[in-house]
């Protein structure tokens, strides 16, 4: 039986049979449809016995959220199969998505304690339970277009981005996300008379909200936020001007509205690689005029400088020559212009003589005969055009005047 999130049909658990079908990945087919916070578990092929595994299994719900349960039944279950998993009122249920020494280490990274406070799992589901499972996920979209009525009515300045039915149709989590306080209290009141179950109202940051959903950002990816992204670090402005981006919120703003997580994927090399790239607070002072830093080639080491009355002109000067430049200035020198130091980096980038000299030889043994057939096939486009061909107005033989004298060896027939 498939995961239900996906159009392949055969990425998901593995249920009652031995065997998955379709794909046989349980659940981590990669097809952008079910692996939403999918983990990789590279001990699975460790063979353990079940009595010795660690009895706490991680268990998957619908967005990505992830809780932990303890296996005290010692089940035999594998990444993608479907448990009946304990709640605070009734039962849920979610798919194994890690279990073993693994989920030890979740544990400790997530802060969870590995108490009697743990709740537990009760079975493997049947085709009963996730007939019933899929009857409550059917309820989700309905009821949350029914609840953004409601909101509206009652005026409330929040947003419902989701709503998640427990599978036992006994509680319904709404997730919405506010920019201030809401008294939602008379709503409550509004949706547990009209679902019939036990309203939770729970609200996330935008970020959550865009990892929920999901969706594709700008580089054709699938969300980082709902695919792997669990920890959202603090994003500043100062980290696009590290990397010479150019400020402007609509491309530097995700779906969520706030700046992008991955403006710190890279923020640390280049903070180390600006380390060599001095500080230019003010103009170079050259015979020639001010030149003003334009743009920085961080990775290249390399500054681009323009005079003031030709903006339209910028000199790539390296790092040693704006040293040295810097320098003259704080004595009160002015080296002649920046074309003089440009030109003297390309001299110094030519090879010297005598290196590579076979290399060049070919290269003019090569670029000569390219050049020869080439004059070669443009003389004799020059001739056809000149000559013309067999049919048309340009061959003499059609332009010919037609003559009274009979064919030699012949004559009127009689």
């Amino acid at each position: 039986m498939s995961c239900k999130s996906c159009s392949t049909g055969g990425c998901g658990t593995r249920g009652l049979t031995e065997k998955a079908s379709g794909c046989q990945n349980n659940g981590a087919c990669g097809t952008g449809g079910c692996n939403k916070m999918n983990v990789f578990d590279w001990l699975s092929d460790m063979d353990v016995p079940v009595m010795k595994r660690f009895d706490v299994v991680e268990v998957k719900f619908k967005g990505g959220r992830k809780e932990y349960f303890r296996n005290i039944n010692q089940l035999d279950l594998h990444t993608g199969d479907y448990v009946v998993c304990e709640m605070a009122s009734g039962y849920h249920i979610g798919s194994v998505s890690l279990q073993g020494d693994l989920v030890r280490l979740q544990m400790v990274k997530k802060k969870v304690a590995n108490d009697e406070n743990l709740k537990s799992i009760y079975r493997v589901a049947t085709p009963r339970d996730l007939e019933k499972h899929e009857q409550s996920i059917a309820r989700d979209l309905t009821t949350m277009y029914r609840a953004r009525e409601l909101v509206k009515d009652l005026k409330l300045n929040m947003k419902l981005s989701d709503v998640e039915f427990q599978s036992d149709n006994t509680k319904a989590t709404f997730y919405y996300s506010a920019d201030e306080r809401v008294d939602f209290r008379e709503l409550i009141k509004v949706l547990a008379g009209e679902f019939k179950a036990r309203i939770e109202m729970r609200q996330i940051s935008l970020r959550q909200e865009a990892g929920r959903l999901g969706g594709i950002g700008a580089c054709g990816r699938e969300l980082c936020c709902s695919t792997w992204l669990t920890d959202f670090k603090n994003i500043t402005t100062s980290a696009a001007r590290y990397q010479n981006l150019s400020l402007n919120p609509t491309k530097l703003s995700g779906q969520c509205g706030r700046l992008k997580c991955c403006l710190n994927y890279e923020l640390e090399t280049y903070i180390d690689a600006l380390k060599d790239i001095p500080h230019v607070d003010a103009p170079l002072q050259t015979q020639k005029g001010k030149a003003h830093l334009q743009k920085t080639d961080i990775f290249k080491k390399i500054m681009w400088f323009g005079y003031e009355n030709d903006s339209t002109t910028w000199h790539p000067i390296s790092l040693e020559n704006v040293n040295r430049i810097l320098s003259l200035n704080a004595k009160g020198q002015k080296p002649v212009s920046l074309e003089v130091l440009e030109i003297e980096e390309l001299v110094s980038l030519l090879p010297a003589p005598g290196i590579n000299s076979d290399l060049a030889k070919m290269d003019k043994k090569f670029s000569s005969r390219d050049r020869d057939q080439q004059q070669s096939g443009n003389r004799n486009r020059n001739k056809k055009k000149k000559g013309g061909g067999n049919a048309g107005g340009n061959n003499p033989a059609n332009n010919a005047k037609p003559t009274n004298n009979p064919p030699k060896g012949g004559g009127e027939k009689k």
